[in-house]
């Protein structure tokens, strides 16, 4: 089956997606970066993370992919403008429109290949990082994170977030993909083949009044507007009335002044073999 991209590019996942840099979501990879470098960043979204890590490699090639064009617009006008500003890797980063399972790059094109949050959304990882394994350079490096939902915790318990929970997985696990994924990095990796395999986890913890307003107002938009919204009613795992009710409940937890919220990470760092 075709891989569905659960969230969707709607504004409240893009506002969380423009949010990310390589301090907040890449800081595992950083040390394995030095200048000279040449990296693709697979799933590579608005660019927020790709031209971060384009900084630390210049004046290495950077390209990142992703399958919507209309995030990769956004990505090429943040591009554009860090050029005017002559940021460091804006003018050697390029954007173009990719396919995980059939990267369009010769073998052995890449010393790093980057992917944030794609794993859990595909139907076949361990194809995707064989296929990212084939565009490295022999003792290049995958890096690989992504949130694991069922380690996902909350406080105070609200049961609005509970059922959240639970229809994430549902809807995730109709379109053939992990919302776990975290927990499963290293087995995908080893699977596909990479040696040197480093484990390894961090969190983004949502726990000040800004914070966690700013992550509850993200989700009561994506249930009651995003792809996500759209794909539980077509499968019909939830209703509008339930959708409506979970919204309000995301708005509920954020209001009590000890709500707190931590999404973990599993994240991987592999070398790929020295002989193909």
């Amino acid at each position: 089956m075709p891989d569905v991209y659960t969230h969707g590019h709607h504004d409240s996942v893009l506002r969380s997606h423009r949010w990310r840099d390589a301090a907040n979501s890449a800081a595992y990879v950083l040390p394995h970066l030095s200048p000279g470098l040449e990296l693709l960043d697979v799933g590579c979204g608005p660019g927020t993370i790709t031209l971060d890590l384009a900084a630390r490699v210049a004046p290495g090639r950077v390209v990142g992919i992703d399958t919507a064009t209309e995030v990769l617009a956004e990505a090429e006008d943040r591009r554009r403008s860090a050029a005017g500003e002559d940021a460091p890797g804006a003018t050697t980063t390029t954007f173009t429109t990719g396919d995980v399972y059939a990267l369009g790059y010769e073998r052995a094109s890449f010393d790093i290949v980057h992917a944030h949050q794609v794993l859990q959304h595909l139907t076949d990882p361990v194809a995707a990082l064989g296929e990212i394994r084939r565009v490295l350079r022999p003792g290049g490096l995958v890096a690989v994170r992504d949130s694991d939902y069922g380690a996902f915790l909350w406080a105070p318990a609200v049961p609005g977030l509970d059922r959240w929970l639970e229809l994430y997985h549902q809807v995730t696990a109709h379109n053939g993909a992990d919302a776990d994924a975290g927990r499963h990095l290293l087995g995908w990796v080893r699977r596909a083949g990479f040696d040197d395999a480093v484990f390894s986890s961090s969190t983004w913890t949502f726990a000040d009044p800004h914070s966690r307003a700013w992550w509850s107002d993200l989700w009561a938009e994506r249930v009651v507007a995003s792809a996500f919204s759209r794909q539980a009613l077509d499968y019909a795992l939830s209703t509008r009335q339930e959708l409506t009710e979970i919204a309000a409940a995301w708005r509920h937890w954020a209001g009590h002044d000890d709500a707190v919220f931590v999404v973990p990470h599993g994240e991987v760092v592999a070398r790929a073999p020295e002989r193909p």
